[in-house]
């Protein structure tokens, strides 16, 4: 079985309690359209085991194929240090069809952030490492496509519709409670 091969960390987006039994780590692309469906079945998931588990973004741009996927990335990860990450992640797969420098700049208006400041961030390319630095994490992981998601550190392997994943998370739940 394909395990994490970088544990969450303090540079991770986080959402949900940091004690949770069970934690989801989405590898994703937001220029991905299967990136997009997920995202609905990622907060119904979030609804339904509440503080039973901890969501982890972590991006995986496929820029070969998607090129406004790490542009994309680079802003959301400005957007995290103003802390309105997942604010932007959201925006950000709600208007996938228009990524690219025009939509960003309106996002980071619309989020109350420096358009200047971000303008300056992608020019010096600031949050690349970060981005890289997820994208090298999910190869040795194991990530070959996105979304991927591990569940308590296993890849899962199955499909990621709402009733397999949250199967999976039940049982992984089952499996910490002994």
């Amino acid at each position: 079985m394909t395990t994490l091969k970088v544990s969450v960390g303090a540079d991770d987006h986080v959402k949900g309690d940091e004690n949770a039994p069970c934690t989801l780590v989405e590898y994703g692309d937001y220029e991905c359209p299967h990136c997009a469906r997920a995202v609905p079945i990622v907060k119904r998931l979030e609804k339904h085991f509440g503080k039973r588990l901890r969501l982890v973004f972590r991006h995986f741009p496929l820029s070969q194929l998607h090129p406004h996927a790490e542009s994309a990335a680079e802003t959301a990860e400005f957007a995290a240090a103003g802390g309105k990450f997942w604010e932007m992640h959201d925006l950000l797969f709600d208007n996938q069809d228009r990524l690219g420098m025009a939509l960003y700049e309106e996002l980071v208006e619309e989020l109350n952030l420096s358009g200047s400041e971000w303008s300056k961030a992608l020019e010096s390319k600031v949050y690349l490492p970060h981005v890289r630095d997820d994208f090298a994490g999910g190869v040795r992981s194991g990530v070959n496509g996105t979304p991927t998601f591990f569940i308590n550190g296993k890849r899962n392997n199955g499909p990621f519709d709402y009733e397999y994943l949250a199967q999976a998370i039940d049982d992984a739940l089952r499996a910490h409670t002994g």
